[in-house]
């Protein structure tokens, strides 16, 4: 007995080590140089003073910040404001819409309701880029009516954001409102408390995980969204970092590489800072409504 504990604690070494957990290690490695060293090579290009992306084969062989006060004078810091703005309202709408409509479905039993999650759910599997000039006609037309809704306008593209967003994470949160026990909501029926004040004291609490989940990936794909910004948005006053930028590398040959690499590594720092503020939701946010139905 004390011979086969021994041979279950001894280290793996050899081929064996190899077959078991060295090709592991070995995956790794290359898929955080994959990663890593496109990133690397934008920050060396946001370095270089010249300008081109051609110089810049040498990872960081000159070092100028040239190109980060140069924003200071560009349409960057306007940009990046509309792009919170939008963000940040679209992530907190989505949180709000797609949690009240998931606590709906999941506590509520009503005509119609598998029917509507299987049309939510349906609706998602085409991609909303496939809606834009509907979406184009429909801003054009609403426009007239309601100029704060339609082409041009920051509060329409947030529509557009947040009805394209709904559904599918309705059903994401669906899954993670199943979680919560059903006796918590009958305890505090019994204690007096109104549908509203279990959701908004109670079950969001506790559903804290999947909201962050939802926010972070709400402000993301809002945040790096092109097309349908494009269609909306036609000054450059109210063009996002992701519109703005585009503009900036239309023309490859004369586009200011240097500032386009030195904008897309100061964009990414808020999304960086989110994912860090909500790191400790993301794991049990995407996985604890896998497990109920």
């Amino acid at each position: 007995m004390a011979t086969t504990s021994l041979e279950q604690h001894a280290p793996v070494t050899g081929l064996r080590w190899w077959r078991e957990v060295g090709w592991r290690h070995v995956i790794g490695i290359v898929m955080i140089a994959i990663c890593v060293l496109p990133l690397l090579y934008v920050i060396s290009a946001s370095l270089n003073p010249n300008g081109t992306l051609t110089g810049s084969n040498k990872l960081f062989r000159t070092f100028s910040l040239t190109n980060y006060s140069e924003l200071a004078s560009t349409d960057f810091a306007k940009w990046g404001v509309n792009s919170l703005v939008i963000c940040t309202v679209t992530a907190l709408g989505t949180v709000f819409m797609g949690a009240a409509a998931a606590y709906a479905f999941s506590r509520f039993r009503f005509s119609g309701r598998r029917a509507s999650l299987t049309a939510l759910l349906l609706i998602q599997m085409f991609p909303q880029m496939l809606a834009f000039v509907a979406i184009f006609l429909l801003l054009l037309s609403v426009g007239t009516v309601f100029p704060a809704l339609g082409l041009n306008s920051q509060l329409g593209l947030i529509a557009v954001y947040l009805g394209g967003a709904l559904g599918v994470n309705t059903f994401l949160m669906y899954g993670f409102f199943n979680t919560v026990p059903r006796e918590l909501d009958e305890a505090a029926k019994i204690d007096g408390a109104s549908h509203a004040q279990i959701f908004f004291t109670i079950i969001l609490r506790l559903v804290a995980p999947i909201l962050a989940v939802v926010g972070l990936l709400s402000f993301v794909s809002a945040y790096g969204e092109f097309v349908v910004a494009k269609v909306v948005l036609q000054r450059v006053e109210h063009y996002t970092l992701a519109v703005g930028l585009y503009v900036w590398a239309s023309d490859e040959r004369n586009a200011p590489w240097g500032l386009f690499a030195a904008a897309a590594v100061l964009s990414a720092i808020p999304v960086v800072l989110l994912f860090q503020f909500l790191q400790r939701y993301i794991v049990g946010g995407l996985f604890a409504g896998s497990v109920k139905g």
